[in-house]
């Protein structure tokens, strides 16, 4: 990596030095390329293209009119610059967020119109931050590791500076030389230094912060054609006093020694090789519009760096990567903190989707996602993937069943989505995630038709809703939602996975063990953890099995936890709706307990539970009008807990949502075997449930050692699958031959599906 660094520093040492050759040239011509404006997001060919077009391309002319129609009324109202005081949701934070949108879009219409009006309205705005900021202080409000000035955070402030860069390129040769120096001056560089050489704990480090802190003094410095600013952007402050030891305000650490620093490290290390951003879907969203804003900027204005081709095109595989990560519904999945409802119809991803087409190849499934947005960036890219819809280009962007890695070099684990027929399960064996992590190794949720089935919590916080907390992270985010039994993850004696530490679960991933999809009846996804527990190996097999009996495919789940010594095992089950009926009897306590005191159960209350016996319980369940049932094998003496979250929250920060928490106490190996159906409808208006029932009649552990799992299914037509997985050897050409009650079978490879055979 090192190696790709240096290359990439020498190209931009050599155009520097080729910048300023030509500068001296008196042919003139490089040099007024250089310092042509628009040339971030929009370029003078580009702008002509757009005025060539407009009328024309409908999706495109749509929010131009609706922009137009914003930022006039924004004029005529005026615009306001409140002294800084308030977190997230409150006044003065929420306006200076509405004004680097409104000079954004303002700078844009007036290269697009040609009306001196938007540029006027930038210009005063400008002006008067410029007016108020060099007597600025540190914003009030002390809870960030890195506060800004006009907000709470240092990273507020790069949002606020990455808009306002593309807005001073588009009204740059509408003000004078003089107006330019006083903005420079006064604002744009003392900003870019609060940014970086002020907070280097915030700039210098790989996290999507210093991405958006990087992009932010990257984008004026090539607004102002500084290639010094730019080189702070791409290769980080120097000297700036490195403390190992300092934390964010997650508890994650600011950097590790050695670690590089700059734009190109914040591509390379958080993004596998598959385009997977570490901290999640819903961060890879928040990220993906500096990533990819600054990348188009650099590709116009410094194309010999070849920015879109670093890490072979990785910013552009992260672009299909993140869609991949969507429901039925364009909504993301919740891996680590992730707030319910973040979809593609984002603002962020508008521009995601724009760029990656635009230089990404043209690729015309992404033109239909454009489509489903029905609206464009008002730039090169959006002209593009407007006349890419009016030629009829797009073809539609088909989700399959995708594995994609985590890590740098994509070794790390990874997540996995099996997609079959309406389901879409996901199931994680990441790397920790950076500060945003949480303790749920081998965890799953379970999507039909983009609703929850099975869920993962997602974070704490209310964002910028004032009220709660100020728009940001709760306490609870870290006392619950990242704990281990916040999600469908084994958790044993009631510690988190890492004892809940930073430290030790940053150091870890769990290990894909298969990933198999190629068989539309039978996928199978399969990964080990050995780190979450000492001395305590974990292992999780789900498969989708679709019959030709049953509309609907279900889903096989075996988790596997060998130790060396007897511990307590909880697997919980986040299942979403209205109980409808249980198999089981169970005593519902008049008043309920609080399950425990810490690692998340001291949010926990236990509402029922029963002590059962050898042989399957059954949960089945309405959610939005369709029948689910939870299948689970059970030995004697096995606890059914329900559960409630909401205990222990006196702010009411909680959603209080029920759990099945299946418990095997005084064990040393455990396994935990269980199905889940989709079966049946229910009308509402014609008050008619249909297929109300499980069509499993039982499920059976037939073998279990070391070597071998053997799992048996009954369904309701009398038929009999035995699923088998070899637990130790995952090769696909390995020979096994394993004798089940007398019956020797044979089969390649790691699994094999023995259908409508009894045992």
């Amino acid at each position: 990596m090192n190696k790709i660094k240096s290359i990439f520093l020498i190209v931009f040492v050599l155009s520097i030095t080729f910048s300023c050759q030509d500068k001296v040239d008196d042919s003139g011509d490089l040099s007024e390329i250089k310092s042509a404006h628009p040339s971030l997001i929009l370029t003078k060919q580009g702008v002509k293209d757009i005025r060539a077009n407009l009328g024309s391309i409908p999706i495109f002319d749509k929010t131009l009119a609706a922009t137009q129609k914003e930022i006039d009324a924004a004029i005529e109202n005026g615009f306001d610059v409140p002294v800084p005081k308030d977190y997230s949701g409150g006044y003065s934070h929420e306006t200076h967020k509405k004004n680097y949108t409104l000079m954004q879009k303002a700078g844009v219409l007036y290269q697009i119109l040609e009306d001196g009006k938007y540029a006027k309205f930038v210009k005063d705005m400008l002006f008067e931050y410029a007016k108020q900021y060099p007597s600025l202080p540190i914003h009030p409000k002390p809870r960030s590791y890195a506060r800004g000035k006009l907000f709470w955070q240092c990273l507020n402030d790069s949002n606020w500076l990455v808009y306002t860069s593309q807005a001073y390129d588009c009204i740059y040769d509408y003000l004078s030389e003089e107006e330019r120096n006083t903005l420079e001056t006064d604002l744009f560089r003392p900003f870019a230094d609060h940014i970086s050489i002020d907070n280097p704990q915030f700039f210098n480090r790989v996290h999507n912060h210093a991405t958006w802190g990087n992009v932010a003094v990257g984008m004026i410095a090539l607004a102002m054609d500084d290639d010094q600013l730019l080189d702070r952007a791409l290769n980080g402050v120097k000297d700036d006093n490195f403390d190992p030891n300092i934390k964010d305000n997650d508890g994650g650490y600011i950097r590790k020694d050695g670690q590089e620093i700059g734009f190109f490290a914040n591509v390379n290390e958080p993004f596998s090789p598959d385009g997977y951003f570490t901290e999640g879907p819903y961060y890879q969203r928040y990220a993906s519009y500096p990533f990819l804003i600054f990348a188009q900027a650099l590709q116009n204005k410094k194309p010999e760096l070849k920015v879109f081709e670093y890490k072979d095109s990785v910013l552009i595989k992260s672009v299909t990567a993140l869609l991949n990560l969507s429901d039925a519904d364009g909504e993301f999945f919740l891996l680590n903190d992730a707030q319910k409802g973040m979809s593609y119809f984002n603002t962020s991803l508008i521009a995601t989707v724009d760029i990656g087409y635009h230089f990404g190849g043209n690729d015309p499934e992404l033109l239909s996602i454009a489509k489903k947005q029905d609206e464009v960036t008002l730039d090169d890219a959006g002209l593009a993937v407007a006349l890419g819809i009016k030629e009829g280009k797009e073809k539609p962007f088909v989700k399959n069943s995708i594995e994609l890695s985590d890590g740098a070099n994509g070794d790390e684990g990874g997540v996995g989505i099996i997609r079959s027929d309406g389901l879409e399960l996901v199931f994680k064996y990441t790397a920790h995630g950076l500060s945003h992590g949480h303790y749920d190794k081998l965890s799953f949720a379970l999507f039909e038709d983009g609703n929850e089935v099975v869920q993962d919590y997602g974070m704490g916080r209310f964002v910028n809703i004032e009220q709660k907390g100020g728009g940001n992270y709760l306490k609870e985010n870290t006392t619950w939602a990242k704990q281990s039994i916040a999600h469908n993850a084994l958790v044993q004696n009631e510690t988190s996975h890492f004892k809940g530490k930073y430290d030790i679960g940053s150091k870890y991933h769990s290990n894909k063990y298969v990933f198999s999809v190629d068989d539309e009846n039978l996928q199978v996804a399969s990964a080990k953890e050995e780190n979450a527990y000492p001395v305590t190996k974990l292992h999780r097999t789900m498969v989708t099995i679709k019959e030709e009996d049953y509309d609907n495919p279900y889903v096989l789940d075996i988790l596997r936890v060998a130790s060396e010594g007897s511990n307590q095992y909880d697997l919980p089950f986040y299942f979403l709706g209205q109980i409808m009926q249980t198999n089981f009897e169970y005593l519902k306590l008049k008043v309920p307990e609080i399950l425990g005191k810490s690692d998340g159960y001291q949010h926990l209350y236990k509402e029922a539970s029963a002590t059962v016996k050898d042989g399957n319980i059954k949960l089945n369940w309405l959610r939005n009008n369709k029948f689910y049932t939870y299948t689970a094998v059970t030995s004697n003496k096995d606890d059914v807990i329900f559960g409630r979250i909401g205990a222990n929250d006196p702010d009411f920060n909680l959603r209080n949502e029920q759990t099945l928490i299946l418990r095997k106490k005084n064990a040393k190996d455990a396994l935990f075997v269980s199905t889940i159906e989709s079966h049946g409808t229910y009308s509402p208006v014609s008050e008619v449930a249909v297929n109300a029932y499980s069509n499993i009649k039982n499920i059976e552990v037939v073998h279990d050692s070391k070597e071998y799992t053997a799992i048996q299914i009954d369904t309701k037509n009398d038929k009999s699958n035995v699923f088998i997985i070899s637990n130790e050897n995952n090769d696909n050409e390995a020979e096994h031959k394993l004798k089940i009650k007398d019956k020797e079978h044979s089969w390649k490879g790691s699994y094999v599906l023995i259908e409508n055979k009894k045992l």
